[in-house]
């Protein structure tokens, strides 16, 4: 039931919000999922670093998992798209830039919080439901200075969603805390399309299509887009109801 930013508009937000945290002196957290998420925001990291865009400040990768994809994405460079090869040959190392470290060990990870800030954190999760960054929010979430920066969808219950939602208080390992950094939100890294592309989607199809069940997201966004489905593509769209049988005809 929502659009994503464009690229452009994407990464203007981001080196925004990037730059007013860092002038206030905080840490930015990013929950990021380790495939492909991580990836994206480094290669974004490193254009606004480049292009001095946004200071250069200390960056942890703080994930064992983002940080084994990132060197299966460094192996399989003849797959990346023309453009960013192109980047590549003439000498660009987009997942290397001053001051990344990548912190695979507990004993390096333990050491981010003593670095000073200003510095930048992607950790797993993407919905902030396990994993380090859930230490890492711990620790600045209570500083007005810092800034933690959703950039995924956030699913109900999680500790992510709550945010999203504007808790003013959250508990984390039993621990009650008060949340004063800011909480922002970037849809532009999403890899699923949004409502308009979904649309022009079914349009495509539209000739052949009998019936669209929507039956990813939740009930509210998903009965938003049926209803656009219908009335601006004129398809017979459906969310599936719990427990009942659907023939399908071919």
């Amino acid at each position: 039931d929502r659009n994503h930013e464009t690229l452009e508009e994407r990464d203007q937000k981001f080196a925004g919000i990037l730059k007013d945290t860092i002038s206030r002196g905080g840490a930015v957290v990013i929950p990021a999922f380790s495939l492909e998420r991580t990836q994206n925001i480094l290669y974004a990291l490193n254009n606004l670093i480049e292009d001095k865009k946004i200071p250069s400040v200390p960056v942890f990768v703080d994930s064992p998992l983002a940080i084994r994809v990132t060197e299966i994405y460094r192996e399989e460079q003849k797959n990346f798209k023309a453009a960013i090869k192109r980047e590549i040959a003439a000498g660009d190392d987009i997942f290397n830039f001053p001051k990344l470290q990548f912190t695979e060990s507990s004993r390096e990870s333990d050491k981010i919080e003593r670095t000073k800030n200003p510095k930048i954190i992607l950790a797993g999760s993407g919905m902030s439901a396990g994993g380090r960054v859930t230490r890492h929010e711990k620790n600045y979430l209570g500083d007005p200075k810092s800034t933690i920066l959703l950039v995924g969808y956030q699913s109900l219950g999680t500790l992510g969603r709550k945010l999203y939602d504007g808790a003013k208080e959250v508990l984390i390992e039993g621990e009650k805390i008060k949340v004063q950094a800011k909480i922002e939100n970037i849809s532009g890294f999403s890899s699923h399309k949004d409502m308009d592309h979904l649309i022009e989607f079914v349009e495509k199809c539209s000739a052949t299509v009998k019936k669209v069940f929507v039956c990813m997201g939740e009930p509210k966004a998903s009965l938003f887009l049926i209803q656009r489905l219908r009335d601006y593509v004129g398809v017979d769209a459906i969310y599936p109801e719990k427990g009942r049988i659907y023939e399908l005809d071919f």
